[in-house]
């Protein structure tokens, strides 16, 4: 009989594994579709209450949900112009650029010479291999990393189709759930489909306005130091926070380039990297602990956990929604009673888990008698 039980628990762990690799292997075939569904999602939650907005002035809610699609449309339009006007302007010193760097390189081939005695024709040597590789790669990389062009065109259509019926059939598919989970307590279902709301509402929200911040930041720093460009590297730089962690860092390397071919000394660039650092700071410890923070608990190593699976299955794309659908399964596993401790996994540790004496804290919370050390 104990052996019968053993091999049932096998076979119910064999069969759980299973669905899961089949449940990854099925989001990875359907990313095409799954990407700009979630997108849609986010992008709907967001313009819920600028929807509402329309609504209160007697609007349709047809006509509410399509001037909520183009506000959207226009905002992105306009940055979208705003970044490719500025590169097109910084594309026009190109030349003055390039003579700048070839300069930099040879001074620094000339110290790396000195240093360590490679010749100064390997140096050449191995970046231009360098380069004929990524160039080569190039078309493959960015594939990768944005899709397809006519992936991205398609994108361009879908995304505001999909925003616009999210929004305009959103109490529809809000009763779907209650048919889904007709065995369950509605008012459980509907508890859950606000908090999922509120928690991606209060992400986004919070995620725009820590953007904000960060971007005028970027941007003083940059006008202090003289850089040419400020406000587009410093926004350029508030856009990278979409990848949670490394976006600003990433965002850094930019301007001290060009501060480092448009200026005399390297220490504008260094400066650059420092404030851009500093900012970063700031960003991690009081700007999101303190606006997203509160609304969105996700300990740090669940969301880096989170971001190496998005980006795993739906690369740039999934780095960017890593953070908001581990907070939608937060959500979910903290309503599911057999699916709770993953729940409380994802979250945030409380005070005590922190503390010196943490583990005595948790024997006494859960009444556990500990075994005396015998030596």
């Amino acid at each position: 009989m104990i052996r019968f039980s053993n091999h049932l628990k096998s076979v119910s762990l064999a069969a759980s594994l299973l669905s899961l690799v089949l449940i990854i292997a099925l989001l990875y075939v359907l990313q095409s579709v799954l990407i700009p569904l979630l997108f849609s999602i986010l992008l709907a939650i967001s313009l819920f209450p600028i929807t509402r907005f329309f609504e209160k002035y007697k609007l349709s809610r047809a006509t509410a949900s399509i001037l909520s699609v183009l506000v959207a449309i226009v905002l992105i339009s306009f940055l979208i112009w705003f970044i490719v006007h500025q590169v097109i302007v910084i594309g026009a010193n190109g030349n003055d650029l390039q003579l700048r760097f070839m300069h930099i390189l040879e001074t620094i081939q000339k110290w790396v010479t000195m240093r360590f005695g490679i010749e100064e024709g390997e140096i050449t040597k191995q970046i231009t291999g360098f380069s004929n590789r990524v160039v080569s790669n190039a078309g493959t990389i960015l594939s990768t990393a944005f899709g397809s062009v006519g992936g991205i065109l398609a994108g361009v259509i879908i995304v505001p189709l999909f925003t616009f019926f999210l929004l305009y059939y959103r109490d529809f598919f809000r009763e779907f759930f209650f048919h889904a989970f007709a065995s369950a307590s509605k008012e459980v279902v509907s508890d859950v489909l606000d908090k999922i709301y509120y928690v991606v509402q209060s992400y986004l929200v919070g995620l725009v306005t820590v953007m904000g911040i960060v971007a005028i930041l970027n941007t003083v720093g940059l006008l202090v130091l003289g850089i040419p460009y400020a406000w587009f590297f410093g926004i350029l730089a508030s856009l990278l926070m979409l990848l949670p962690y490394i976006g600003i860092a990433i965002g850094s390397v930019l301007p001290a380039l060009f501060a480092l071919a448009t200026k005399d000394s390297a220490w504008y660039a260094v400066g650059v990297v420092a404030w851009f650092q500093v900012v970063q700071f700031l960003e991690g410890n009081f700007l999101t602990p303190n606006i997203v923070g509160g609304k969105v608990s996700i300990n740090p190593l669940m969301a880096l956990v989170g971001l190496l699976l998005g980006g795993m299955l739906f690369g740039l794309a999934g780095l960017i929604l890593a953070i908001p659908i581990t907070a939608v399964l937060k959500v979910v596993f903290d309503a599911i009673p057999s699916m709770k401790a993953y729940g409380f996994l994802i979250g945030e540790p409380e005070k005590y888990h922190l503390k010196r004496f943490s583990n005595k804290i948790i024997m006494k919370r859960w009444k556990i008698n500990q075994v005396p050390n015998q030596e």
